[in-house]
């Protein structure tokens, strides 16, 4: 049974014009990789505006989030290296939360310039209220595609990432 030509979208829009102002040159990367940024940048907006009532940022949101899923306090530092946003900006993203009571800045014992950062009650609800909406939202984004699809198109992107990680290291 022949499949169905699907609707063109976004991207493919995007790549014909590409194709009619660059004949020669091979724009089918921008099949994948476009469509990864344009799902990345679709999946964030929506987030952001999910996020709004809460009174944090997605920034914000992602210290809380690295915060909730460590069983051990972290130091600035480490939010850094998980959360992938600057120094400065993960010290001022922890500043205001602290300041809105939802995370908590402790000075370490034997050493007073190191300070650990852990989750407040409040903080920890927050998380787990807009955690699982996101997971329902993104689960939504994936409707129409079974579980073998799923993981086969987790596999292939994953090749992808390690490609850019490999290529272009941050």
């Amino acid at each position: 049974m022949p499949s169905e030509t699907p609707q063109p979208d976004y991207v493919d829009r995007v790549r014909l014009g590409w194709t009619a102002r660059y004949p020669d040159l091979d724009v089918r990367p921008i099949d994948v990789i476009g469509r990864i940024t344009r799902i990345g940048s679709l999946a964030l907006t929506y987030f952001d505006r999910e996020l709004e009532g809460s009174g944090i940022s997605r920034s914000e949101f992602e210290v809380l989030s690295a915060l909730a899923r460590s069983d051990h306090p972290l130091r600035a530092s480490e939010v850094t290296s998980i959360t992938g946003i600057s120094g400065a900006s993960t010290t001022k993203h922890t500043e205001r939360l602290a300041g809105l009571g939802l995370v908590e800045r402790k000075r370490l014992v034997r050493d007073g310039r190191v300070v650990l950062l852990t989750l407040t009650d409040e903080g920890r609800a927050l998380v787990e209220k807009e955690f699982p909406r996101r997971l329902a939202r993104e689960k939504q984004m994936l409707d129409g595609l079974d579980d073998d699809e799923i993981q086969a198109l987790s596999d292939l992107l994953r090749k992808v990432v390690r490609n850019v990680e490999n290529h272009y290291p941050a």
